[in-house]
């Protein structure tokens, strides 16, 4: 028996990795562990809630003696890890809860499946997922691949490279079964709307403005969530131990490029002239340390376990935007008061 901890499980990547494991492995069972801050959401998984094979905890990562307390009790055999701080601009203002949560945070749970393992690590593994801002920043050619040097550039970025030294450490000091992903940016149903789709998403449906840091010529991969979701179980149970994997979109966009494509999209579906959002583009001040672009050689991934992405992002954004409108509720449940002033505190 399997007994999976997947940490941040009701948070946007996390909910969909959770789903996916809990209906794929029903002889698996899997714990759910998430401090419910304000990007985890617990409405994310009402579909699997009730599930005999899943079991939700509450719970803070940086708690030690709970982290130690879980595994004892739940008979922990595998860690998938995605509780992080993870959105740049909060990690510009805050950097010390960045530091705490993706660095300590990650130390207690490496920790506590030390201490519980007690060096039987037969079956057992930990898996952390990361993030290709770790690299740094590339110019117009190249891509970043696992042997790439660590360049991170923002508190988010220098948080968790530290963390994907500490499971290196890990496996190299203690022999613990480890593995790492680093992906590219995520997009999808149930992300929190801080993030640059969900949020530009919202505000053409209310005729906001659309803040676009400088000339919105930074580049991006994008990566469709439930294709991250599949990465995650094919790296999981095929992986090799103390290896790292690469997880990209293959679908480079410039920002303002992007935007673009979600105003017409969105128009479209909304009834409107196509285009006619584009009023609502707004350029404000770039982001200190803003890295130019960001692109993912997932060869290897490929190559060694089969897994490629399945949808293109032309399809996968009108996928992404039909499930927003069709889910205002949950859109606006999720933006509340206090999110609308951390929205006028970030792009005043």
């Amino acid at each position: 028996m399997k007994n999976i901890l997947i940490t941040g499980g009701a948070g946007f990547i996390g909910s969909h990795v959770v789903r996916l494991f809990v209906n794929k492995y029903p002889e698996y069972n899997i714990i759910n562990l998430d401090k419910l801050t304000y990007a985890g959401n617990l409405e994310n998984l009402k579909d699997i809630e009730d599930k005999p094979n899943y079991t939700f905890v509450k719970g803070d990562i940086c708690d030690f003696e709970q982290m130690k307390d879980l595994f004892a009790k739940h008979n922990i055999t595998g860690v998938i890890h995605l509780a992080a701080e993870s959105h740049v601009d909060r990690s510009i203002k805050d950097p010390f809860s960045f530091a705490q949560t993706n660095v300590m945070g990650t130390l207690s749970l490496l920790q506590a499946a030390k201490l519980t393992w007690d060096g039987d690590f037969t079956d057992k593994l930990f898996y952390h997922i990361s993030t290709d801002e770790v690299y740094g920043s590339l110019d117009n050619g190249g891509f970043f691949v696992e042997t790439t040097k660590y360049d991170p550039h923002s508190p988010y970025s220098a948080s968790k490279a530290s963390s994907d030294h500490f499971v290196r450490a890990f496996h190299d000091t203690y022999g613990m079964p480890t593995v790492i992903s680093n992906c590219s940016n995520n997009y999808g149903p149930y992300q929190f709307p801080e993030k640059l789709i969900p949020l530009f998403l919202n505000n053409i449906r209310h005729n906001k403005p659309l803040p676009v840091y400088g000339k919105g010529e930074n580049v991006r991969d994008w990566l469709y969530v439930v294709d991250h979701a599949r990465a995650i179980d094919v790296i999981y149970h095929q992986g090799k131990n103390g290896d790292t994997y690469n997880i990209g979109g293959f679908n480079e966009w410039r920002n303002i490029d992007l935007i673009k494509v979600m105003i017409k999209t969105a128009d479209r579906l909304l009834g409107r002239p196509e285009g006619s959002s584009e009023k609502l583009i707004t350029y404000v001040t770039d982001r200190a340390g803003h890295d130019l672009r960001y692109a993912i050689d997932s060869t290897k991934l490929k190559d060694e376990l089969g897994w490629e992405p399945s949808l293109q992002f032309e399809e996968g954004i009108e996928k992404t935007i039909r499930w927003y409108l069709d889910n205002e509720t949950w859109v606006d449940n999720i933006t509340s008061g206090e999110y609308e002033k951390y929205y006028q505190e970030m792009y005043k």
